[in-house]
């Protein structure tokens, strides 16, 4: 029997891989997340991004309450098979809970985090309960 391709991972000790999420078109880094099998599984079948959320201990439907969906453009493991890309196309244009682009808006400049992106929409607006 051929062995999965999921086997071929090396998943950490509570069976995770840290997933970077890259904008197909522009390159830029949008975010960082966790998959475990499942979310990585699921991923690849429903050709969306799915991760595994470890504060809510449950699959993440990337999108599922914004509507900012990631479409799977492409999954991409490194040389370690430790670590993984997911090359999505954004929906909306919005990646991070904060209402911006991607979740890397911080940059150290002189020592200090600098905010160097603007705020696309209020998350109140995004996260309606």
């Amino acid at each position: 029997m051929a062995q999965s391709w999921l086997d071929e991972l090396k998943w950490n000790a509570e069976g995770l891989l840290p997933v970077v999420a890259q904008d197909a078109s522009s390159g830029r880094i949008l975010m960082q997340a966790w998959a475990n099998r499942e979310a990585l599984a699921t991923t690849q079948k429903e050709g969306r991004a799915v991760y595994w959320s470890r504060s809510r201990h449950k699959l993440w439907r990337k999108g599922e309450e914004s509507g900012h969906i990631q479409k799977l453009n492409a999954i991409y493991l490194d040389c370690d098979a430790d670590s993984l890309v997911y090359k999505i196309e954004q929906i909306g244009g919005i990646a991070c809970h904060t209402g911006r682009q991607s979740c890397f808006y911080r940059k150290l400049v002189d020592n200090a985090w600098q905010e160097i992106e603007p705020v696309l929409k209020e998350p109140n607006d995004i996260y309606k309960k």
